[in-house]
């Protein structure tokens, strides 16, 4: 699924080519992508978009006269930039934005429609944010009081989108790497000193691939949009050696969801339960470091 960092990108590339410009057509191939009926999606035609943003994961055309066109990509979507009126590909195409000089177009890959589209105004705006913060823009104190509202998995509360905003599974493992935390540990037991660090590592974290993603497209738009990046320190990295103290990147896989974290760094060298892998060896599986060496 596409994080903070890639829709940031997403916005880098549309914000030239779309802000200011009169949205000449809209066309829905898929008509289970739109989520609203009131008001009709021809209201937007003629209409100039005013600004891009974005909302925790979504993407967010806001146009002259108050109404907003907020996408979300969900895991599979994609935004590319085409020729004006480009065709619509049969199978994956969900709709497309027909400007005077070229076509946002919307797909999702695979069989499953899970990508959105709402046309919404001001407070229908505000009903589609699920209440995340923007971690840059906490302060430590309210960083920590975020994390001590529930009782969770530090993973499962960084990804939380009523605690924080656009933070998803990749970005979560690197950050907690970086803030040599384990996935596992309780959000609510953290002392002072690992607040901070965790609060560090996610504003130095999300930055640093804001930066990248935007650097590595430039003037053009976003292709191949992925939250893996080859030069990240663990997610996708299983079995790979850290960048820091060089043990194999670890991993649990959960109802199709994968964790990666580095034992050495984040969690004294204890090889965290994986359900499936501890039903298979049983006794044999692997507690520590030291039973893999």
């Amino acid at each position: 699924m596409p994080e903070l960092p890639e829709i940031e990108a997403y916005l880098h590339a549309l914000r030239p080519r779309v802000v200011g410009q009169r949205l000449q057509r809209v066309r829905v191939q898929s008509f289970s992508v739109l989520k609203t009926y009131d008001p009709p999606i021809d209201r937007v035609v003629d209409v100039p978009v005013v600004e891009v943003g974005r909302l925790g994961k979504r993407v967010v055309l806001g146009l002259d006269g108050g109404l907003s066109i907020v996408i979300h990509l969900m895991v599979a979507g994609r935004l590319t930039w085409l020729a004006p009126g480009a065709t619509i590909p049969k199978r994956s195409g969900l709709a497309a934005f027909d400007f005077a000089d070229g076509t946002l177009l919307l797909t999702e890959a695979g069989s499953k429609r899970r990508a959105s589209i709402h046309l919404v105004d001001a407070d229908g705006l505000g009903a589609l944010d699920p209440g995340g913060a923007e971690i840059s823009s906490l302060t430590i104190e309210e960083f920590g009081e975020r994390l001590n509202r529930e009782r969770h998995a530090l993973k499962r509360t960084l990804t939380d989108p009523h605690l924080f905003s656009g933070v998803g599974g990749a970005f979560a493992d690197e950050i907690l790497w970086a803030a040599r935390l384990s996935p596992t540990q309780m959000s609510t037991n953290l002392d002072d000193d690992e607040v901070a660090r965790l609060h560090e590592a996610a504003v130095e974290t999300l930055r640093h691939w804001i930066d990248t993603r935007v650097a590595e497209i430039g003037d053009g738009f976003p292709t191949k949009v992925t939250a893996f990046h080859p030069d990240m320190a663990v997610h996708g990295k299983h079995g790979e050696p850290c960048p820091k103290c060089g043990a194999p990147v670890q991993r649990i896989v959960h109802v199709g969801r994968e964790t990666n974290y580095c034992a050495g760094c984040q969690t004294g060298g204890r090889i965290l339960a994986d359900r499936a892998l501890s039903r298979l060896l049983k006794d044999d599986r692997p507690k520590h470091l030291d039973d893999t060496r």
